[in-house]
């Protein structure tokens, strides 16, 4: 063609409205030129085109004209176009882009992320387009998650997933629809533990942890009892099971006595301190390389969770026989609220121990103020004393109160 453009025969009217045509030079049906047939229609204010077919796939002006009418009817009844429902990108589209999102920029490679889609939404939303999870569809995942019997709190997690999704499909311009977890209510989780260790139990706890591995019908000691290790550690410092995971060798400061938390849940570095027993384990320990974590699974790698092995020291103290309720058991994280029930039982202030917990607020170290010596008891007893005095013949107030 020596670099001409390429010229195509113009788009023709027909004897119907809305309706044009255009023949294919470089296709031939029946002989001659395939004829394209077009339907054109205004949607929301804007002049929409849209190709209907060809005559060689059956397609005429009389078939287009039809097609028109359909979309007019739908948007006189408020339905959507075929073009609007193929613009709307399925949840695992944006699944897929979030993920990938979620791990480079969130906290622990946003591993919470996936767990959460894979193990609760991925099933149920991954063939929806994204306007069609509505909140009705939100309100039954919530039921149908509690029947299961999961947590308030990983369902209000998965919600608020879902929601994170939505506002991040808006701000890449994936989706310019509502987020439909505006108009669910999330579920109040009720999850806050209330068991922690006496001295005794923890003691118990520690021994058997040592000698988890059965060896000829027997429990042996383990010469490098990992578990036991880090029970130690959750127990000296509160720190929680993911963060004892990340500990590297330049984390330890023995001259100082600190260890740094890094890559906390909170996303802040927190400092914890150390006691002779931790001084004593992270000696023994210490990487020759700065670079390498204090704890590594069988292969040297990172450690991704709590071994079994707990689960099955517990059970074999009989430590939660009888316990139904989840938050009254004994798992790993309860030597992190041991650690700071401890604290509060020998008159800890409450801001000290939110610092030592890392909590963001006050108020979530609230919980342990009733372990505190009871400094309201004695109040109140000090107001009867004043009262007896000054009111030594009447009846007396705080009892009647009372």
């Amino acid at each position: 063609m020596g670099g001409q453009e390429k010229k195509y025969p113009k788009m023709g009217k027909t004897k119907f409205k809305g309706v044009y045509q255009r023949p294919l030079l470089e296709k031939l049906f029946k002989g001659k030129p395939d004829m394209c047939f077009y339907i054109t229609y205004k949607s929301m204010g804007k002049k929409i085109w849209e190709k209907a077919g060809l005559a060689s796939e059956g397609y005429s002006k009389k078939l287009a004209e039809q097609i028109r009418s359909e979309r007019l009817r739908s948007i006189r009844h408020g339905e959507e176009l075929p073009k609007q429902k193929q613009k709307v990108p399925t949840f695992k589209v944006l699944a897929d882009k979030y993920l990938i999102w979620s791990a480079a920029n969130k906290n622990r490679a946003g591993i919470e992320d996936r767990s959460r889609y894979s193990n609760h939404l991925k099933d149920r939303f991954d063939d929806k387009r994204l306007d069609e999870i509505s909140p009705f569809a939100l309100e039954k995942m919530k039921t149908d998650m509690t029947k299961q019997g999961i947590a308030p709190k990983t369902i209000a997690h998965c919600l608020g997933l879902i929601r994170a999704m939505y506002n991040k499909a808006n701000a890449w311009t994936l989706y310019d629809g509502t987020n439909p977890v505006k108009k669910v209510k999330l579920p109040t989780a009720q999850n806050a533990r209330d068991r922690f260790l006496s001295f005794e139990e923890a003691d118990t706890l520690l021994k058997e942890l040592r000698r988890n591995q059965r060896y000829k019908n027997k429990y042996v000691e383990l010469e490098n009892p990992a578990l036991h290790d880090m029970a130690i550690v959750s127990l000296n410092t509160g720190a929680r099971a993911s963060e004892i995971f990340n500990i590297k060798g330049q984390n330890i400061d023995f001259n100082n006595g600190v260890i740094t938390l890094r890559d906390t849940k909170n996303t802040e570095t927190r400092y914890a301190y150390m006691t002779d027993a931790l001084r004593e384990i992270f000696k023994r320990r210490i990487p020759a390389d700065g670079n390498h974590y204090l704890f590594t699974d069988a292969n040297g790698g990172k450690i991704r969770e709590v071994s079994n092995a707990f689960e099955r020291v517990v059970h074999r103290l009989k430590m939660n026989e009888g316990t139904t309720d989840a938050r009254q058991k004994v798992v790993f994280h309860s030597l992190r609220h041991t650690f700071a029930s401890w604290l509060a039982i020998q008159g800890t202030p409450i801001y000290t121990i939110a610092k030592l917990m890392g909590h963001k607020s006050i108020a979530m170290s609230e919980r342990y103020s009733h372990l505190s010596p009871d400094h309201k008891k004695q109040a109140i007893m000090n107001l009867e004393k004043a009262i007896k005095r000054g009111m030594p013949s009447e009846t007396p107030v705080i009892k009647a109160i009372g």
